[in-house]
């Protein structure tokens, strides 16, 4: 259409120019009496038709060239959105088969499997939160502890865990309890000791840091007579790593235990993995000979293959030890010698 336009502006100059002739030529000759003024207006009108005659031919054969110009953009965008349609549709198709495919798979064992797995998970997360609920209740019961008690489970000691180490120090009445870390099991056990009427706990930490938080949370519940938090930061110690490979691991700084003697129960939650390989390896070889001979070693974490391979190389390097698998949350062994 903007063609066409395009034409039209381009002929009305000439139109005008061809009409101002036609108009001017009979009147001059009906000025000089050549013609009458009756065969003037004739020739004047028939001269008009004639411009415009031809002025609507030439309209016209612009016209069919656009309108055929027009048909063959049309035809061109139909083809293009036949062919995009046919695509869209090949597409949507193949998107279907594999929407099909996947529901096929799900209604032929995937989705009963992972509802089975779901369903698994939520029976197993409900059984171990009512048994923590119940180690919980057992410990508060017990111990008669403080209205308001630190909390247990996550980075720290779960209540079954501690149910563990509460059972022993009532069993063997420990002189000297060592935890390697501190925190919230600190706490929990030295109420375990004031209920067994002896003992003290000596934690060790190698956050600086951790260790002034753990020394308010014992001064909280006026543990200080029985609980003491060193600070004993990580430093290489020898240790037997996987394969018989020896190497230097982080541990604790032994210097801050020299002093310890007659220890008759260590409870292995630290360092944190995080720290290094083999991080809790150390603690059976730097602590066993300041222990009594009864002495009873319990690692937390131990459902992990790492603690579960150091407990492996600590069986096979001290013969005269045997290894308890407790059913905690976390997974518990405990060590103690053959009588």
């Amino acid at each position: 259409m903007s063609s066409l336009k395009n034409r039209i502006r381009r002929l009305l100059p000439v139109v005008g120019l061809i009409g101002l002739v036609a108009v001017a030529t009979p009147v001059a000759l009906g000025v000089l009496g050549l013609v009458t003024w009756g065969e003037a207006v004739l020739a004047v009108t028939v001269l008009f038709l004639g411009v415009a005659v031809c002025g609507l031919a030439v309209n016209l054969r612009s016209l069919r060239r656009s309108v055929l110009e027009l048909a063959t953009s049309v035809g061109t965008r139909t083809g293009q959105v036949t062919e995009l349609f046919g695509q869209d549709r090949l597409e949507l198709s193949r998107s279907l088969d594999g929407v099909r495919a996947e529901v096929k798979e799900l209604r032929d064992g995937a989705l009963p499997r992972a509802i089975h797995k779901i369903t698994r998970a939520g029976v197993r997360s409900g059984r171990d939160d009512y048994e923590q609920q119940v180690a919980w209740t057992e410990l508060r019961e017990y111990l008669d502890v403080a209205p308001f008690m630190p909390p247990l489970r996550g980075w720290a000691a779960s209540p079954d865990v501690l149910r563990v180490l509460v059972r022993i120090i009532d069993r063997d009445r420990p002189e000297l309890v060592v935890e390697c870390g501190s925190g919230s099991s600190s706490v929990w056990i030295g109420y375990a000791l004031r209920k067994a009427g002896a003992g003290r706990l000596v934690a060790i930490e190698h956050d600086a840091r951790y260790a002034e938080l753990s020394r308010a949370l014992v001064a909280a519940h006026a543990l200080e007579d029985i609980v003491e938090v060193r600070h004993a930061p990580l430093t290489p110690v020898p240790a037997e790593l996987a394969d018989g490979v020896s190497a230097e691991v982080p541990w604790y700084d032994t210097g801050a235990l020299s002093d310890l003697k007659g220890v008759g129960l260590v409870f292995v939650d630290g360092p944190p993995a995080a720290t290094g390989p083999e991080a809790r390896h150390p603690a059976l070889p730097a602590l066993l000979p300041s222990c009594a001979d009864s002495a009873v070693f319990v690692l937390d974490d131990a459902d992990r293959d790492e603690e579960r391979s150091l407990g492996d190389r600590w069986l096979a390097a001290h013969p005269e030890l045997i290894r308890v698998e407790e059913p905690t949350e976390k997974g518990a062994h405990v060590f103690t010698r053959t009588p």
